[in-house]
């Protein structure tokens, strides 16, 4: 009689308890309903309009006040953390009236005075710095070594300013006129019609926050690489995806150009494609050069900044990832997925730049990184001591020859040698973007010193 009344006791309790889970739990999956219709809603609106911006709305700061998470890591680019290869570590120095800045980047040309050598004549051998995020691009550009000992046309400021604005205006609202108007000014002259580094306006719609392209030398450059591929009159801002978007704004400045005729006309040299070697033939066919190499008379080129031109080499870019995935990688802010602005190397950040899909351990994709980087570095060692060898044996045969035009074709290889060693040198993954087209370019430029030493036997009759 006990065992029954136990029982009795235990199922009288049993069902009220059952009950009071039921409703528990039917009030947390209503919760949980209702709080991911409420972040689905809040994701269809990513941002809260407290400012109208326009097509004149250069000011990041205003943007910043509808895109706050984008503008607060914007604000980021002013870190200077160094990686191994790249990066920078602040350097103090005594600000001037002429150079008000108190904190630099550590010197190129000290960490390597081969540099020097490779530019003679060149203002890159006067003052090259490691490359410093974009908040100090239009500063550092003012400021530079450069500009004391050459006069540089306002075309250099395509890549280090706001220009979408000045273009317009310039150009009575055409872009491309106002491109060519700021092309054909001084640098000091130009540089007026600026105030800002590059902002929101030039890779974002203001009315509609997609991505564009603003830079007239890229939309035409692109065109003609498009045209190579079979793709017939390819307006970018309008036959674009959007994860080719993704890289198409950053490779408005990250790539090679040259500034063409008196007018100084931004040009990406794309016409037999984007290698390296296909951009050298481009330059040997139109007979450019950016300067004459002041120790051994040859007309030589300095290579710039070529990232997406090595990156569309690499396994990366034939996978369909854009510069976007690995440099401003997704995050999630809330409810919303916003591509953080703090534009820097993934090394800084594996977790969302790389981890995303490589599901290995961060030590591990280091160390592979750490593999590509190394490897490079001690090719274009290698690559440099075989150019200032070249270097130094055409500038001593110039003083033993009968005449200078029996080095030309020695001067030739030093021109090719050269532009395929700085090719490697100017682009910002030490060969990580393109593995084996990086080695096969310092490889190429080794062959060309050789080649260039035995023209010099052969000019000295040896």
């Amino acid at each position: 009689m006990n065992v029954s009344r136990a029982g009795f006791s235990r199922s009288r309790w049993a069902y009220p308890l059952i009950g009071v889970f039921g409703i528990l739990i039917g009030v947390g999956v209503m919760s949980l309903a209702l709080d991911i219709l409420r972040k689905k809603e809040e994701a269809k609106v990513p941002f809260f309009r407290v400012v109208e911006l326009s097509e004149d709305t250069e000011d990041p700061a205003v943007w910043g006040r509808n895109f706050p998470h984008q503008y607060d890591s914007y604000m980021r680019t002013v870190d200077q953390v160094r990686t191994k290869y790249g990066g920078s570590e602040a350097v103090p120095r005594s600000p001037t009236q002429a150079d008000p800045r108190s904190l630099v980047a550590q010197s190129r040309l000290a960490e390597d005075p081969r540099l020097k050598i490779m530019w003679a004549g060149y203002p890159f051998s006067v003052d090259f710095r490691e490359e410093r995020g974009h908040a100090y691009m239009l500063t550092d550009q003012i400021f530079t070594e450069r500009q004391r000992v050459s006069q540089q046309p306002g075309t250099c400021l395509n890549c280090h300013a706001s220009v979408y604005v000045p273009f317009r205006k310039a150009g009575g609202g055409d872009l491309t006129k106002g491109f060519d108007a700021l092309n054909r000014m001084t640098y000091q002259e130009a540089v007026q019609h600026v105030r800002h580094p590059i902002t929101c306006l030039d890779c974002h719609d203001s009315s509609t926050m997609r991505l564009r392209v603003t830079r007239p030398a890229f939309i035409e450059g692109i065109k003609r690489v498009k045209g190579l591929q079979g793709v017939r009159d390819f307006e970018v801002n309008t036959m674009s995806t959007h994860q080719e978007m993704r890289t198409f704004v950053c490779a408005q400045c990250h790539v090679e150009y040259y500034f063409k005729g008196p007018e100084k006309r931004l040009t990406f040299p794309w016409g037999k494609g984007l290698k390296g070697t296909d951009i050298l033939a481009t330059y040997e066919e139109n007979g450019h050069k950016d300067w004459v190499h002041s120790e051994t008379g040859a007309p030589v080129l300095k290579a710039q900044h070529p990232e997406f031109e090595m990156f569309s080499q690499g396994a990366h870019a034939r996978s369909g990832v854009s510069c976007a995935d690995c440099h401003m990688p997704y995050q999630r802010v809330g409810a919303m997925k916003v591509s953080d602005h703090h534009v820097r190397s993934p090394l800084l950040n594996v977790n969302r730049a790389c981890q995303t899909c490589h599901k290995q351990p961060e030590s591990e994709l280091l160390a592979k990184v750490d593999v590509i980087q190394t490897n490079t570095f001690s090719m274009r060692g290698v690559a440099m001591d075989a150019l200032v060898e070249l270097i130094k044996d055409i500038k001593d045969a110039r003083e033993r020859v009968e005449h200078e035009g029996a080095l030309d074709e020695a001067r030739g290889y030093q021109r090719r040698a050269q532009f395929l060693l700085d090719f490697v040198e100017a682009e910002n993954s030490m060969g990580f973007h393109a593995p084996q087209e990086a080695l096969r370019l310092l490889g190429e430029s080794i062959d060309n010193v050789r080649k260039g030493q035995l023209s010099v036997r052969k000019a000295l009759g040896r």
